[in-house]
């Protein structure tokens, strides 16, 4: 197995059901909060972890994901033509900072199957799982880096963990763990979307995950479950009670993009921060509130 993490799957072949009828005819990660599609804010992150190939895992109608990270020719030409460098930059930039392949996943058979189809193209090497449309700023300490340092020391599977209020733990997979240092907990068991009273703790697994090419093995032999769906939780927890899983308690600020509420508070966040509209949507803000 190789050691150095350079790849990240990023699982982008769901329907986006929960955002019709906007993804009908658009995929869900192509949705922009602010200007740029939801799933460039993953991209982004992974490539400040150090990241050098993003493999998506799409279905049928997904390729203008595809296609956003590729050039344009014509529209290059267009702006270099009319004196627009800024904004050509910006256009270059995309397809310039990190390689971007595909593989598909011809049905919809749940997240482990997902992370399974991108097997050959991961092969023998460690690899960040990003779901796209769940966003986790920090950006002086970027998740998926924060995940891939835990991994350097422990050489183990790793996942992204946050503290769960009660009325949250039926919506995530929980962790049984110890304490190892830190921010970082070993993994002894997972369970997908317990009730509260049978979660193992108030621990939750957040759409980041650091995988060691045992997942793919787990994954074999993690029977369907619901809905004939093969879970990444059920194949985290294969490799949970084989003491080969650890977690870390992620530092940032996460918003869940691919909800309704948490698209609007992950719109408001961003668009407070952008360098040319944060001071005048402040503003506005402040004073749309007041009238509330």
């Amino acid at each position: 197995m190789k050691d150095k993490v350079r790849k990240a799957v990023l699982p982008a072949a769901g329907l986006g059901t929960r955002f019709l009828p906007a993804s009908k005819a658009i995929p869900k990660e192509m949705i922009s909060i602010v200007d740029k599609p939801t799933i460039q804010y993953i991209v982004e992150e992974a490539v400040a972890s150090g990241i050098k190939q993003v493999v998506l895992v799409t279905a049928r109608g997904k390729c203008p994901i595809e296609d956003h990270f590729d050039k344009v020719w014509e529209l290059e030409h267009i702006l270099r033509e009319r004196g627009k460098n800024g904004l050509l930059e910006v256009s270059q930039a995309l397809w310039k900072m990190v390689e971007v392949i595909s593989v598909r996943q011809h049905e919809p058979l749940g997240l482990g199957h997902a992370f399974y189809c991108a097997k050959n193209v991961v092969g023998d090497e460690p690899f960040v799982g990003m779901l796209p449309d769940d966003i986790v700023d920090c950006p002086d300490y970027p998740c998926a880096r924060q995940l891939i340092d835990v991994y350097n020391k422990y050489k183990c599977s790793v996942v992204a963990l946050m503290k769960t209020p009660p009325r949250l733990i039926d919506k995530y997979g929980m962790v049984k763990f110890k304490p190892v240092e830190g921010n970082v907990v070993q993994v002894f068991d997972s369970v997908e979307k317990p009730k509260p009273s049978e979660a193992p703790s108030d621990l939750g697994i957040v759409a980041r995950y650091l995988f060691t090419p045992e997942i793919f093995q787990a994954l074999e032999e993690t029977k369907p479950g619901v809905g004939g769906e093969i879970q990444i939780t059920d194949a985290i927890a294969n490799l949970a009670r084989k003491g080969r899983m650890y977690g870390c308690i992620f530092k940032g600020e996460r918003f869940d993009a691919g909800d309704k509420f948490g698209y609007l508070e992950a719109t408001v966040h961003f668009a407070l921060q952008h360098p040319e509209l944060g001071d005048r949507f402040r503003k506005w803000l402040k004073e749309y509130v007041s009238k509330i």
